[in-house]
């Protein structure tokens, strides 16, 4: 059975663990908190997620273990069978992590604390989505999922991307970015409403007050040196 090692509050644990549940493959879940040192005798990035298999192999990085798992169980597929739109998968993702997830990602401190970025990190986060907005808008097609007729590891990716970009740049920047995005919104909604993001969703908002006091007990102990 697969161990999957992290926490609900973060998208990337919550992105491999939509992957394991569409499967309907078998797995537990580890609660680990990144940068602990029981995490980093699993990965010594210190990174989430990371998962345990039953041959006692470890693999960090969501989209390393998503490619593993729709490789190793594949009956349930996540990726198309044509070369050419297995890449355009990919490369959705791929866009949507450097251009969407990692600059909002920088405005997370800000969030957490309830204060304003300042104006030259939020020109920064700005300037870095506005150019993954054209490229997103010319690669999605929302017909009905992200990458075409078929429901893919795209969608899932995406999906919990959204979750930052939302949260964190959304807010800070005051601007509706999934707006910029012709059917994004409509098709985020459609994935939020699934059975399993649902749980997902339920599972994040529980752990969420363990994360904040993980994460304020972190802060803490770096004034305190």
């Amino acid at each position: 059975m697969i161990t999957l090692h992290g926490f609900p509050a973060s998208n990337y644990y919550n992105i491999v663990k939509h992957a394991l549940l569409y499967k309907a493959l078998p797995f537990q879940e580890n609660l680990i908190y990144a940068g602990s040192d029981a995490l980093l005798s699993i990965n010594p990035v210190g990174k989430v997620p990371a998962i345990t298999t039953d041959e006692g192999m470890t693999l960090s990085e969501s989209s390393v273990i998503c490619d593993f798992i729709e490789e190793t169980y594949p009956a349930i597929p996540l990726y198309p069978k044509s070369a050419t739109e297995r890449a355009i998968v990919r490369q959705i993702m791929k866009i949507a992590e450097l251009y969407f997830e990692l600059p909002s990602r920088r405005l997370i401190p800000y969030v957490f604390s309830g204060t304003h970025a300042p104006d030259a990190v939020k020109e920064e986060v700005r300037q870095v989505l506005t150019r993954g907005i054209p490229a997103l808008n010319r690669l999605c097609q929302f017909s009905l999922w992200i990458a075409g007729k078929e429901l893919t590891m795209a969608d899932i990716y995406v999906h919990y991307v959204n979750v930052v970009v939302k949260a964190c740049a959304s807010t800070q920047l005051d601007w509706d970015i999934l707006a910029e995005i012709p059917g994004m919104k409509e098709w985020n909604d459609t994935m939020s409403q699934s059975d399993i993001a649902q749980k997902i969703e339920a599972d994040r908002l529980a752990n969420m007050p363990e994360f904040m006091t993980h994460v304020k007990a972190q802060i803490q102990a770096a004034q305190s040196k």
